[in-house]
C-alpha cells in the first residue's frame, strides 16, 4: 500500500516550454513572435504618423521676425535686424502681409514655414518641422503653433514651447517683407 509521501520515481523526460515536436512552433514562441510583430507594426504607424506632410492653414507661431515700413524691407534673423532701403529682399514669395492674421499665422506647407504676426505690423518665420519627431505642424489657432501627431504646441511670438512633448522651440526660418510682400529668404 503506498501513503501520500510516497513518490514513485520516473525518469524524467520533461521537454522545455519553448521547445515543441519537430517541425512545430510552442505556444510560448507563437504568442512571443506574435507580441514582436505587433510591435514592429505599431512603430511603424508611429514612424508614418511622424513624417506626414499636412498642408493645412491657419495661424502660426514665432521666430525670424520682420516688420514692414514704407517701402523699406525689413529682416530679423534671430536677433538681427537688417533694412534695405527700397525693398531689395530676394528670395521666395510666401504671400501677401494682409494674409496673415494679426494674432495668429499661416502655414506655407510646401516652403515648410509658418508666418505668423503677433502684433500688427510684426512678422516671425519658423520651420514647420516640430522638433519632437519631424512631423509638419499643420494649424496655428488660440495663439498657438500645433502639431497634430503628440500635441506639441509652440507660441506664435517666439515658438517656444507650451505643450506637449516637443524638447526645444521650433528653428527661426529667414523671412523678409517688402512693401506688403511676405518673402522666405534664400
Amino acid at each position: 500500500m503506498t501513503s501520500a509521501n510516497d513518490v514513485e520515481s520516473t525518469p524524467a523526460t520533461a521537454v522545455p516550454a519553448d521547445v515543441a515536436d519537430e517541425g512545430q512552433v510552442s505556444r510560448r514562441n507563437m504568442i512571443r513572435n506574435a507580441a514582436i510583430a505587433g510591435g514592429v507594426v505599431a512603430a511603424g504607424i508611429g514612424l508614418a504618423a511622424c513624417g506626414s506632410n499636412n498642408t493645412s492653414s491657419g495661424t502660426s507661431g514665432s521666430g525670424t521676425g520682420a516688420t514692414t515700413g514704407g517701402g523699406a524691407s525689413t529682416t530679423t534673423d534671430a536677433g538681427s535686424t537688417t533694412t534695405t532701403a527700397g525693398g531689395g529682399a530676394t528670395g521666395t514669395a510666401l504671400g501677401s502681409t494682409s494674409s496673415i492674421p494679426v494674432g495668429g499665422g499661416a502655414i506655407f506647407a510646401d516652403q515648410k514655414v509658418v508666418v505668423t504676426q503677433p502684433v500688427a505690423g510684426t512678422f516671425k518665420g519658423f520651420s514647420t518641422t516640430c522638433t519632437h519627431l519631424g512631423c509638419q505642424v499643420n494649424k496655428v489657432a488660440d495663439g498657438l503653433i500645433q502639431c497634430p501627431c503628440h500635441g506639441s504646441r509652440y507660441s506664435i511670438v517666439d515658438a517656444s514651447v507650451k505643450a506637449g512633448p516637443a524638447p526645444k522651440p521650433l528653428p527661426a526660418a529667414k523671412i523678409a517683407v517688402n512693401g506688403t510682400q511676405i518673402m522666405l529668404e534664400t
